[in-house]
């Protein structure tokens, strides 16, 4: 019985991280459709909801990420940790730019940071596997300066025994709510691969690159502009390279300044949306509704 009931309880945290999904709320800003909270509701916490716990699905979303913090803390939380806790209020929002899910190679990304230098930051929660993590830290080290790994408080020291040269972050709850501790630095990672550095960038940007250290663009045409442009890249020393990435990728539209103005538990999801404030303020005002049932 003890078993049978836990298992409903993890199927519950594991619907309630489903709510945080970019399919479901850019459908919300087309079509105002709140059936895939409305769902949860009257599957799992009816009873809560006429005990008078929540009354809009916006203060339901609240009471799911409270819960899923406590209980099934998943990628998505890690994640809005990190706006909250170390992008807000330590690295600050002024001059940097983050992304979520930054393809690099044949690995993602999990979050990136562009301030002055490239931080790469790859989460293992407690629920994950490390089986492609050393592939995934090659693949970051091949742009990024720094790469860290941002886990639960008691795997740290597994993590750090897996690369030396990774820095570590730590995700801690305690009484008065969750921090992000660095346990270690990165070490500087002073060799990147312009090849991969291609791959990052757009056309333009690549482009721009190009133009920038040489003070002009070579004749060529839409089909011969990446090799040369490629072939140019690769003679840029690498510490130049390094800063002219940083500068062309921070230009790319991004809501980072805003974030510290959104909800706390919709900060990732906004950031993966890049919601500017006219749509954010739309997801608000449709979460704000009376839950009717």
């Amino acid at each position: 019985m003890r078993t049978f009931q836990a298992n409903i309880e993890q199927n519950k945290y594991r619907s309630y991280s489903g709510i945080f999904s970019s399919t479901s709320f850019n459908k919300l800003l087309r079509t105002g459709d709140l059936d895939f909270i409305q769902a949860r509701i009257q599957q799992y916490d009816r009873l809560n909801y006429n005990k008078g716990e929540f009354s809009t699905y916006l203060e339901y979303i609240k009471h799911a990420y409270n819960e899923m913090g406590k209980n099934y803390r998943n990628e998505y939380f890690y994640k809005n940790s990190f706006i909250d806790k170390l992008l807000i209020n330590h690295y600050g929002v002024k001059e940097t730019v983050v992304m979520s899910e930054f393809k690099v190679g044949n690995s993602v990304a999990d979050l990136v940071m562009f301030n002055g230098l490239s931080k790469a930051f790859e989460i293992k929660t407690e629920l994950d596997s490390k089986a492609r993590l050393l592939g995934q830290i090659t693949d970051y080290r091949k742009v990024f300066n720094e790469c860290y790994i941002i886990t639960d408080e008691t795997l740290t020291a597994k993590y750090a025994a897996e690369d030396e040269n990774t820095g570590i972050i730590a995700l801690k709850k305690g009484s008065r709510g969750i921090t992000l501790t660095v346990v270690r630095k990165a070490k500087f990672n002073t060799t990147i691969e312009p090849e991969v550095i291609m791959r990052c960038l757009r056309t333009n940007e690549y482009k721009n690159i190009v133009k920038a250290y040489y003070g002009l663009l070579p004749e060529m045409t839409s089909f011969t502009m990446f090799d040369i442009c490629s072939d140019m890249i690769k003679q840029i020393p690498q510490k130049e390279l390094s800063e002219l990435f940083i500068c062309e990728v921070k230009k790319r539209k991004s809501n980072t300044a805003q974030l510290k103005n959104y909800n706390k538990e919709l900060r990732q999801l906004a950031l993966a949306m890049n919601l500017d404030k006219k749509k954010y303020e739309d997801i608000i005002d449709k979460l704000n509704k009376p839950i009717k049932i």
